[in-house]
């Protein structure tokens, strides 16, 4: 196996993350119910950010915590999410940009659920 080494990895990883995730059926009706007649520009977007977070390449600009905010999700989501993330991760890529991968998805679920919270008892 090799590493994440291509924009066209990160293409591949996203495809298939968000396939099993549209599946899912926790995940999917979140993500459907937001990203429906969308899909092609969510996955083009979710492959910039990638590219952007593992090579440190400026192609994503964003505000993940905004577009997260109104969501119906809570830990459950993000556990879940993050479960199937890695196991992507793992079934296509090894080393250290795989790692780092897994790494990011942590950092930002984290970010996103505590920001969530924040949101949650301000409002």
């Amino acid at each position: 196996m090799t590493d994440i080494e291509s924009h066209a990895d990160c293409r591949a990883l996203v495809d298939a993350f968000y396939a099993r995730a549209r599946r899912d059926p926790l995940l999917g009706p979140v993500f459907e119910s937001r990203i429906a007649g969308r899909w092609e520009e969510h996955l083009e977007r979710m492959t910039r950010f990638w590219a952007t977070v593992l090579f440190a390449a400026p192609l994503y600009a964003g505000r993940p915590l905004e577009q997260h905010a109104p969501l119906p999700i809570g830990p459950d989501h993000f556990a879940r999410w993050l479960a199937l993330w890695h196991d992507e991760v793992d079934q296509r890529f090894a080393g250290g940009r795989a790692e780092h991968a897994k790494r990011a998805a942590v950092k930002m679920s984290l970010r996103l659920g505590l920001a969530r919270e924040g949101l949650r008892a301000s409002g």
